[in-house]
């Protein structure tokens, strides 16, 4: 365990009182486990079973188990966690029975959805499918899927925040939707699932989120800008800033998932994110404030009079209401922290 998250990972152990009595010597199996999902899922795992002497153990499914060691040697030689070479698409399937599976595989990627869009959908189609085949065969009695907003489509501009109940898709005739739609496709495999075997599926559909572990080069506006930040340039903005956004901490995230996974209702979606949205242009600006001289944001087109702004926000209500789930980390001290941990790589 890296000593800077001590506080991070008590904070989510305190937000989980209760849940982790359901794991005590118990084997869960994580697909994407070494992904920015998959590590704090991974983290807090390590650290609840440390702390509460569970003697639970977590396998996880890993295509590279160099990479990651590399990167998290703490959690490979943590002899609570093992891993299983493989492809989620047709990996061989552990021995032993598992209680619990959670499918975080395919995160989202913009590159790849647009160069090859079929490999998307089949990672996510296949790999949901051969996952939860695991799952029937081990005996697990819940999965998690980390499905994504990307379901809901394009929001309306007119719809400040996206329900569960939104019946909206992702458009067919665009390439770009594989993602969207290979989702939708692995939530209607996990309720076929629950109705033939009996698994108890949870749904989260995941929104965007922000803390240590975010991949600053990759497709996320906000892990750009912290990078641009630490890289001491100005903040880059690729558009005219005008989109919503809304940001959750990644402890708060790791709450959210396993509280789901251990009391969401079967086949009953619930939005994971934070209802506070911001545009793009001024979390460019928030990022840069957090910085002690403050950087120049430059905006690289300017916006287009009467356009609506694009939205991708989504409505907790559900998670709030039935769960009791709540954004506790503000995104001022979520950035702060980010910079932080990042600031150390």
């Amino acid at each position: 365990m890296v000593k800077s998250l001590a506080h991070d990972l008590n904070h989510i152990l305190t937000h989980t009182d209760g849940l982790w009595e359901e794991f005590r010597e118990q084997r869960i199996f994580i697909t994407g486990g070494t992904g920015f999902f998959g590590r704090w899922l991974l983290e807090s795992f390590a650290w609840a079973n440390d702390q509460l002497g569970l003697k639970a153990e977590a396998v996880v499914l890993t295509r590279n188990l160099e990479a990651f060691r590399k990167k998290a040697p703490h959690l490979v030689a943590n002899p609570a966690i093992r891993f299983h070479l493989g492809d989620v698409k047709s990996f061989e399937f552990p021995e032993g029975s598992f209680s619990h599976v959670i499918h975080g595989a395919t995160e989202a990627s913009a590159k790849l959805n647009q160069e090859a869009p079929l490999l998307m959908l089949d990672t996510i189609v296949q790999g949901t499918r051969q996952t939860l085949e695991f799952a029937r065969h081990c005996g697990a009695k819940k999965f998690l899927l980390t499905s994504s907003g990307a379901v809901y489509g394009k929001q309306p501009p007119d719809m400040t925040h996206i329900s569960e109940d939104y019946q909206g898709a992702p458009d067919t005739m665009n390439v770009r939707s594989a993602y969207g739609e290979g989702k939708r496709m692995a939530e209607l495999l996990c309720a076929i699932y629950a109705k033939q075997y009996r698994i108890e599926t949870k749904i989260a559909r995941c929104f965007a989120f922000v803390g240590p572990y975010l991949p600053l080069d990759g497709d996320f506006a906000i892990g750009n800008f912290i990078r641009d930040g630490i890289q001491g340039g100005k903040i880059r903005v690729n558009g005219d800033g005008t989109p919503y956004r809304s940001y959750l901490y990644a402890t708060d995230l790791a709450i959210w998932l396993w509280k789901i996974l251990v009391k969401g209702d079967v086949c009953r979606p619930y939005n994971v994110g934070s209802d506070k949205d911001i545009t793009v242009a001024d979390l460019a600006y928030t990022v840069s404030s957090m910085f002690d001289l403050g950087l120049d944001v430059l905006i690289s087109q300017e916006a287009m009079p009467g356009k609506p702004s694009e939205r991708y926000v989504p409505s907790t209500e559900r998670a709030t209401f039935e769960l009791q789930l709540q954004a506790l980390i503000s995104l001022e001290e979520s950035i702060k922290r980010t910079i932080f941990d990042s600031s150390k790589i």
